[in-house]
């Protein structure tokens, strides 16, 4: 046998053992809901943003149910700038008046969310672009924040605008596709009561629909491994209990606060676990959902890492 052969066959070979270990989670896990929040260096370098899009239609045809959710600061940012539109902070979140919530909508419904829809089909998947708004999808609550100032001490509420925070989801349309072959693309919008629409954190609409789903797994890719312990390993997997605990003794900090209050809330909210993803690492959902050994951090209530 040529060299050139034995390669092909321990390619070949290498590939046999990687569908081999898969093939029990795709039973398992066939029919199943996993909401997948996009975004980060993920979504902005091609390569692995045309990898996403495979991964996604390989979920959709061996039978799991794919919901993803994007974000878009950095793409917001960009065309606010273009437009000569200031923009500022508090703890995170945009501050959105009339004129950006315009913007927001455009850039997140219009441009990333078309991309998005356009790369799953032409990864040869079928999806279609939806926000919070569509079928009364995600409803709002105005929110707010409240800041010390540091000279005074004195307590103020900071107007956020048109930032909003779910408040009633109603799956339906979701549901609605769940047995068809139409992957839905999300952009992190909604509305309040009276249809005023509102710009909602990326990362707490992906929880609040994993939740609402009751969805087997909440996946969040993010820049970062996962969460750390203080020797800085990562932490492969965390109970509601022991994530508490760690935020309360500081191992978990920083950015990751909030991501991890996202796992939280979606699995007291009905969703089976959530995971903590490093989307800059190749096709690391399919390596979270078809091997042993997961990626990231998951944080269950009952279920065990499968």
């Amino acid at each position: 046998m040529t060299d050139t052969k034995s390669r092909l066959r321990a390619k070949w070979l290498e590939q046999a053992g990687i569908l081999t270990e898969a093939l029990p989670y795709m039973r398992r896990y066939a029919g199943h809901t996993f909401v997948i929040k996009y975004g980060g260096h993920a979504m902005g370098d091609g390569s692995l943003a045309a990898q996403f899009a495979h991964d996604v239609v390989l979920l959709k045809q061996v039978g799991i149910n794919p919901v993803v959710v994007h974000g878009g600061g950095p793409q917001i940012g960009a065309m606010l700038e273009r437009l000569k539109i200031k923009s500022e902070f508090v703890d995170g979140l945009r501050v959105t008046d009339a004129a950006t919530v315009e913007i927001v909508e455009m850039v997140l419904s219009g441009q990333i969310n078309k991309q998005i829809v356009a790369s799953i089909s032409g990864a040869g998947g079928r999806a279609i672009g939806l926000s919070g708004k569509d079928g009364g999808l995600v409803q709002v609550r105005k929110l707010t924040r409240t800041t010390r100032d540091p000279d005074s001490n004195i307590e103020k509420v900071v107007d956020l605008g048109f930032v909003g925070d779910p408040e009633r989801v109603d799956p339906y349309v979701l549901e609605a596709l769940r047995e068809t072959d139409i992957i839905p693309v999300i952009a992190p919008l909604g509305c309040d009561a009276q249809g005023h629409t509102f710009n909602i954190n990326a990362d707490t609409v992906a929880g609040a629909l994993a939740g609402a789903l009751g969805a087997t797994r909440l996946l969040l890719l993010t820049d970062v491994e996962g969460v750390l312990d203080k020797s800085g390993k990562l932490i492969s997997e965390l109970t509601v209990d022991e994530a508490h605990r760690c935020r309360e003794d500081g191992t978990i900090s920083g950015g990751m606060i909030p991501k991890v209050e996202t796992c939280l809330q979606a699995v007291e909210q009905g969703a089976g676990a959530a995971v903590i993803i490093d989307g800059r690492v190749p096709h690391s959902i399919l390596l979270e959902i078809f091997t042993e050994h997961g990626s990231g951090t998951m944080i269950r209530g009952g279920a065990e890492r499968a």
